[in-house]
């Protein structure tokens, strides 16, 4: 069994040094490596449309055998969109996810794709550390001048009301 067979046989799929729970999308088709998947099925089950599995065959992601003009999908196919999904939703680019998924074939061991793995994951991290702090940011500016806006506004009611009283009188303002 090659080292791209073991990596995707399993409920778990290695990227990196991480191990990333599939969850739900595991059932009794990953166990049988015969079985074969139409596009509609993967669609169906993986909440995508047609033109999206099309989408990742054309990026190179997935390749899919054919039988006449029909391309079927074998279940190193689907847990390869699983991870695709997985790492998607993760926010790493295609090119990333397509650079990993090559690194499965470079050596017997896995050593350069959980190298990059590691590398990736390290990356994205960081990335999601300046947003989270360019979010903090933008959210401690926008609290300070939400507080300025109530204290003017609450100033602004207050001076109203002192006007109330003068022209409820009858009397006119004359500023």
């Amino acid at each position: 069994m090659s080292h791209e067979i073991r990596a995707f046989s399993s409920s778990q799929v290695d990227f990196g040094l991480s191990k990333l729970h599939i969850g739900s999308m595991t059932d009794s088709a990953t166990a049988d490596r015969s079985r074969f998947y139409s596009v509609a099925e993967l669609a169906k089950e993986f909440d995508l449309t047609a033109q999206g599995i099309r989408f990742y065959e054309e990026s190179g992601l997935i390749a899919p055998a054919r039988v006449g003009r029909t391309r079927v999908f074998n279940y190193q196919d689907r847990a390869r969109l699983i991870l695709i999904q997985r790492l998607r939703r993760l926010g790493f680019s295609l090119e990333a996810i397509r650079e990993y998924l090559s690194l499965y074939r470079a050596d017997a061991t896995g050593a350069a794709q959980y190298r990059r793995g590691l590398e990736r994951i390290s990356e994205r991290i960081r990335e999601l550390e300046d947003k989270r702090r360019d979010l903090d940011e933008t959210l401690a500016a926008l609290r300070s001048l939400e507080a300025d806006a109530k204290e003017r506004l609450d100033r602004a009611l207050a001076e109203d009301a002192k006007r109330q009283p003068a022209r409820s009188n009858g009397k006119r303002d004359h500023r």
